[in-house]
Order: structure tokens, then C-alpha cells, then sequence
């Protein structure tokens, strides 16, 4: 398949492959999330009032990397019978959490979803990825990751929620978060990553015509001595990295014309991806990687896997 990218092609600052696993990934995780579990979960929440009749939505708050408040909307299905499958969702670099009534598909398809506010990003930010970024003990994602699996914790522990059946989904910054999370909790139902950003970062930095990858262009460019402890960092949070520790079965998409988060990266991270995985890509498709049509696919394996029918609907994309 023949794949044209609307920017031109940079050198390869990073090299032309994914990056090798660390030899500590393993300890540096279960370090990371010890510390954080030392402190109290002391989940908050309150309702909101949205005007909204069939969902539930709810402010929450949790402690997350080192005991800091992580932010969230909780939506849960109004009308249940018993515990519900749940999500924890993460959106895209500098979109925060957004309002109380965005992205309501997961919740009407009858799931409880946590919509985690990604630490700093409200009001659109950027510059996040290289916080700590010669160092992986400070790098902004190793926070980020931890807090989002916090956010699996937060949701096993209400009582709407079947503890059981939880799957980590996420689009852009939100797809690689996931795919981080699929790897450091192990007993996850699914993950979901569209179009999912902070992955392959050799091929991300090398094609990418717009969006972050080119904060880490810029910045290797301008301090070419850095790039060996870059990758290092990177190494430990890269979605091909996560991939190859996968142990739930995933859905991966992307959009063949997609200038922020090239397919090479998604198609990286479905070859890694060590457990069963589906992976669709969409003809013409941007960074939106299919859209509605992607994610009314993505609703209906989610469906099967969290045990609530077969699939329905055409999933569409090509395998």
C-alpha cells in the first residue's frame, strides 16, 4: 500500500525504527505506580446539572502522580439495571477534559465513562511533551500515564460500576494514553486507540506535517547532543512500547491522510501489539481516522467484548 503524506519528509533525528524497550520498563512502572497508590485514591464527586435526562454526569476528582488532584467528568447511563462495563477515556494533547456534555457517544451506547482531564492541558496548551524529556523519571507522560491508571481504580471503586469489565480508550494523545494504560493494568477487558499520538516517535517526528510531533522536531533540531536521553525517555511511553506489553485485545485505527499522527505510527503499534487486535485503516481519512463510522465499529466490539451481544453495524476501514 502506497501512503502519501501531505508534509515533506524529515531526516530521521530519532532513527528509522521503533524504539527499543527499555530493560527496566518492567520495575520503572510498578515504581511509579506504587508511589502513587501510597496515596488515598479519596475520590470526590458531585452532580452536575447538565439538563440532560438519560445521562448522569458527575464532577470527580482523584489523587493521581504523586497524590496531585486529577479532574474528570464521570457519565453514567440514567436508566441501569445493575453495575455497568465502564470506560476510562483520555482526549487529544492541549483538549483537557472539555465541558460536562462533550463526546456523550460511550455513555448513550450504556457504558460509565470516565473522562480524565490530562494534567495541565485545560484552555488547549501545548508544550507538554517535552516537559522532563531528558529524563524519564520527570517526563511529563510518566505523571500522565499513572494518573490515567488511577482513573481504573477511581472507576472499580463505585458501585454503578462492574469492576470486571473495564476497557481504557483514548483518540490522539488520548489512543497513546490508552495503549499505556492497556500495559500497566493487566486485567483491562479492551483499549481502544484512534488515531493514537505519542507513537513510533521516530516515524512520528520524521513524517508528521502538523500538530506535536513537531514540538520534538523543533526541540531536537535546536539540541541534536539531547536525542540519545530523548529516546530513552520516549522509550518508556511510546504506544509501540505499551503495544508489545498488551495483554487486553485492542482496537487500533487511523486515517491514511492523517498529517498529525501518520498511519506508519498506528500501523507500528498494531504490529507490536501482543495480544489479538483489530486494526482498522480509513482511505481518505485525517486525524479524524474514520469519525463516526470508526467509532460506531469501535462501540460494537466493545460491545462483544465487554459480553453484551455480538457486534453490529458495518465496521468498515480496511484490515
Amino acid at each position: 500500500m502506497t501512503i502519501t503524506h501531505p508534509g515533506t519528509e524529515l531526516p530521521a533525528l530519532l532513527g528509522r525504527e521503533p524504539l527499543p524497550t527499555p530493560d527496566d520498563y518492567e520495575d520503572f512502572w510498578a515504581e511509579a505506580l506504587d508511589e502513587a497508590r501510597r496515596h488515598p485514591l479519596d475520590l470526590r464527586r458531585d452532580r452536575v446539572d447538565t439538563g440532560l435526562s438519560a445521562i448522569d454526569v458527575f464532577d470527580v476528582s482523584f489523587a493521581g502522580w504523586e497524590g496531585r488532584r486529577v479532574h474528570g467528568w464521570l457519565r453514567i447511563p440514567h436508566h441501569r439495571s445493575g453495575a455497568v462495563p465502564a470506560v476510562v477515556h483520555a482526549n487529544g494533547y492541549g483538549a483537557g477534559r472539555l465541558s460536562p456534555i462533550d463526546d456523550l457517544t460511550w455513555a448513550a451506547a450504556g457504558f460509565a465513562q470516565l473522562l480524565v482531564g490530562t494534567h495541565g492541558q485545560e484552555g488547549g496548551s501545548t508544550g507538554h511533551l517535552l516537559q522532563g524529556i531528558d529524563d524519564p523519571r520527570r517526563s511529563y507522560y510518566r505523571g500522565v500515564f499513572v494518573d490515567a491508571a488511577r482513573a481504573v481504580d477511581a472507576l472499580r471503586s463505585l458501585d454503578e460500576v462492574d469492576a470486571t469489565r473495564v476497557a481504557a480508550i483514548g483518540n490522539s494523545q488520548g489512543g497513546g494514553i490508552a495503549l499505556g494504560v492497556g500495559a500497566l493494568v493487566p486485567d483491562l477487558v479492551a483499549v481502544l486507540a484512534q488515531a493514537p499520538f505519542l507513537t513510533d516517535a521516530p516515524d512520528g517526528i520524521r513524517l508528521a506535517a502538523n500538530g506535536p510531533w513537531l514540538e520534538l522536531r523543533d526541540y531536537l533540531t535546536a539540541h541534536p547532543d539531547r536525542t540519545t536521553a530523548v529516546a530513552r525517555t520516549l522509550a518508556y511511553v511510546d504506544g509501540v512500547t505499551s503495544a508489545r506489553h498488551a495483554v487486553a485485545p485492542g482496537w487500533i485505527s487511523d486515517g491514511l491522510a492523517d498529517d498529525i499522527c501518520p498511519p506508519e505510527t498506528a500501523r507500528a503499534a498494531a504490529a507490536a501489539y501482543a495480544a489479538p487486535v483489530i486494526f482498522r485503516e480509513w482511505p481518505g481519512a485525517g486525524h479524524e481516522a474514520g469519525g463516526v463510522a470508526d467509532r460506531q465499529g469501535a462501540i460494537g466490539v466493545l460491545r462483544e467484548w465487554f459480553g453484551l451481544g455480538l457486534r453490529h453495524g458495518n465496521v468498515g476501514g480496511s484490515a
